[in-house]
């Protein structure tokens, strides 16, 4: 290698070093800061032990400096972590606790592609599960508090909410279409056609994008856990050390949490099947669902919203089959925003009152543009 590429490379490294000695200097301050506010002795520990390895990895990188002759410059906190430590003084750890973890999982897999720290990259992958089973569990605080209200716990699951979008996602497209083409002064038959060839291609489109999303989402899920098996196999101690905070992080005593670890370890299914859901958030035995029903789903709640605005001029035709395409789909954007109330929030008279002004506009703006096109084409 020519002396100018090694000397960058040699530059590149020490910058790399530096930058990743302040994050894990950053990150122990920070769980120091969030073990001095926290009242919980069992959370306390758990901070103090993160902390602790945060230090331990700085020390990797510090000594990576000092070997390549580069004296470490005198640390000073971010201001983000001087900012999360003032507010968890304030209001409890808890207050930021979101924060962290959304920071720890989304930095979860920042050494997987620097070769000389594959071993710390498993343990911040073990840092992101423990912070976010830390944020999610123990006390009645936030998230938790809502969910013990009435109003909060009427339905708000992930399948109605996908079944309410995707059947608006066909009624507002294929609304959007059908007016266009009715504003431009098509015959009947080919607005007919037109919408019918919008709900078809739209369905499809929907249920391949589905078919895709959840095939990927299987075969990242497939690759996550054979990476989890070869750590179990490969690194058993610093797995059962990771579990552990993670028991912790839910609740349990430390000693209790190492020796629930200890156990779950002895059996490797077990242990695999227990650090994909709490670490990974996988489980085993759906691995995110399965993707023709998934397609099957999106195909047909798409097709049922895009029905609507096409199937009155199956029997009326011209301006009577326009307004009648417009009731129906009024009438079918009342009804959607009337389900999105269950899972919004929002009062039902709001929400069907907005849906149906959303679905109007975009019907109007179509309308106006197809019957512009259609007088400049004529």
């Amino acid at each position: 290698m020519p002396p100018t590429a090694t000397r960058r490379k040699v530059d590149a490294d020490i910058d790399r070093y530096a930058r990743n000695l302040r994050d894990e200097l950053d990150g122990s301050a920070l769980y120091a800061a969030l073990a001095a506010a926290e009242t919980d002795p069992v959370r306390k520990d758990l901070f103090m032990q993160l902390s602790r390895a945060e230090a331990e990895h700085a020390e990797t990188w510090r000594a990576k400096l000092e070997a390549v002759g580069v004296d470490p410059e005198r640390f000073v906190p971010s201001l983000r972590t001087r900012v999360l430590a003032r507010l968890a003084k304030r209001f409890g750890p808890r207050f930021v606790l979101p924060a962290v973890a959304s920071t720890e999982f989304a930095d979860r897999d920042k050494y997987a592609n620097q070769a000389d720290a594959a071993h710390l990259s498993a343990e911040e992958r073990g840092h992101a599960a423990v912070i976010r089973a830390a944020a999610q569990g123990g006390g009645l605080a936030g998230a938790d508090i809502a969910r013990a209200e009435p109003w909060h716990r009427r339905g708000s699951g992930n399948e109605l909410r996908a079944a309410v979008l995707g059947a608006n996602d066909g009624l507002v497209s294929n609304l959007s279409l059908v007016m266009g083409v009715a504003g431009a002064g098509a015959e009947p038959k080919t607005i007919l056609l037109t919408g019918l060839a919008g709900l078809v291609a739209g369905a499809l489109s929907m249920a391949l994008g589905e078919w895709l999303s959840v095939t990927n989402s299987r075969e990242l899920a497939r690759t996550q856990l054979e990476r989890e098996r070869r750590e179990i196999e490969e690194t058993p101690d610093a797995e059962r050390k990771e579990l552990a905070l993670i028991l912790q992080a839910k609740g349990l005593a430390r000693e209790d949490a190492q020796r629930a670890a200890a156990e779950i370890m002895r059996d490797k299914d077990k242990a695999l099947d227990t650090l994909a859901r709490e670490e990974l958030g996988i489980d085993p035995g759906e691995l995110g669902g399965n993707p023709w029903s998934a397609a099957a789903f999106s195909f047909a709640l798409f097709a049922l919203g895009a029905t609507f605005p096409v199937l009155p001029f199956f029997f009326v035709a011209g301006a009577a089959g326009v307004v009648a395409s417009l009731g129906a789909s009024i009438a079918a954007s009342a009804a959607i925003g009337v389900a999105t109330s269950l899972f919004s929030g929002r009062g039902p008279v709001y929400s069907a009152v907005r849906q149906v002004l959303i679905g109007a506009a975009a019907a109007g703006v179509t309308y106006a543009t197809g019957a512009a096109i259609g007088v400049s084409l004529s």
